[in-house]
């Protein structure tokens, strides 16, 4: 499946991220704390290679502990300031300022023998879609200053936010790349939903994500669906032509899931499937980690 999807509002965007990181001291890059390596930008990578960087390991909540951990301390030895953060209902945003006045410090002090005193620190928030930069930049806020929504491509343009007197914040909309070298990298874009679904074969993304999961997470859809070795032997057995595809039979089998004439509904079970994914419902999963990537 092509796991490509670029629409033309992000090469604007990318454009003008371009003419405005000369106001910027440093990049908050969120990623998604399941998909740490695939969900950075390397565009983003080139546009900050000379100024400071945070980065935000997004929706922990959603991604297993001890990987987000094993993460942190990955990107920490490349020596970038890291945090892991839920930005719906975590109350980091006090650590974030620290951390990036920290992340300034040398930046502040230049200043301080320039005789420039109390210019605020100005941070882009980079990263790609759907991945919370704007519920984030409001949870810093303390209110509602960026447009939020669970699908990729709601910010379209560039958003400067005040926090007091010492911080400015840039927003910018998501962004990908136009091309990825690895599939593996847009087959897991796609999972987290940082790509349009009405793009995708959604059905042959979740039996993709049946796969990753029987390998990392063997109980999570079992567990989930009230899904038996037996059934899945039994389904095998039909007409469903691999291992994957049975299983996604079983959960619309099991959730009552049909098609006229009774047959399983495939597309149904793949959306259900996906959505509890996306939302924490199979448990706390992370699709990658440092040793493999």
């Amino acid at each position: 499946m092509n796991y490509q999807w670029y629409p033309g509002h992000m090469t604007k965007a990318v454009r003008m991220m371009q003419e405005n990181i000369k106001l910027i001291d440093i990049i908050i890059e969120l990623t998604d704390a399941r998909i740490p390596a695939s969900g950075r930008n390397p565009d983003i990578d080139e546009l900050g290679k000379n100024k400071f960087r945070l980065i935000i390991l997004n929706k922990a909540d959603l991604a297993d502990p001890q990987v987000t951990r094993e993460w942190k301390e990955y990107y920490q030895k490349t020596g970038a300031f890291v945090m892991e953060m839920n930005s719906k209902t975590g109350n980091e945003a006090a650590k974030v300022k620290d951390l990036v006045t920290k992340a300034c410090a040398e930046k502040i002090e230049r200043d301080k023998k320039r005789g420039i005193v109390g210019r605020p620190i100005r941070a882009m928030v980079a990263g790609i879609p759907n991945v919370g930069k704007s519920t984030f930049i409001n949870k810093l806020a303390g209110k509602a200053s960026a447009k939020t929504g669970n699908k990729p491509g709601v910010t379209k343009g560039k958003q400067w936010i005040a926090l007091g007197k010492n911080m400015q914040l840039l927003d910018t909309p998501g962004i990908l790349w136009p091309k990825f070298e690895d599939e593996t990298v847009g087959l897991h874009l796609a999972l987290i939903g940082s790509m349009n679904d009405e793009n995708l074969d959604t059905t042959e993304l979740a039996c993709e994500l049946i796969k990753i999961l029987k390998e990392s997470y063997p109980n999570a859809i079992s567990e989930k669906y009230n899904i038996s070795e037996d059934q899945i032997a039994e389904l095998s057995n039909e007409q469903y032509a691999t291992p994957s595809s049975a299983v996604l039979s079983a959960i619309a089998i099991n959730r009552k899931c049909f098609k006229q004439g009774a047959q399983p509904d495939m597309d149904r079970a793949a959306a259900l499937l996906l959505d509890d994914f996306r939302n924490g419902r199979l448990g706390k999963i992370s699709i990658e980690r440092p040793e493999k990537e």
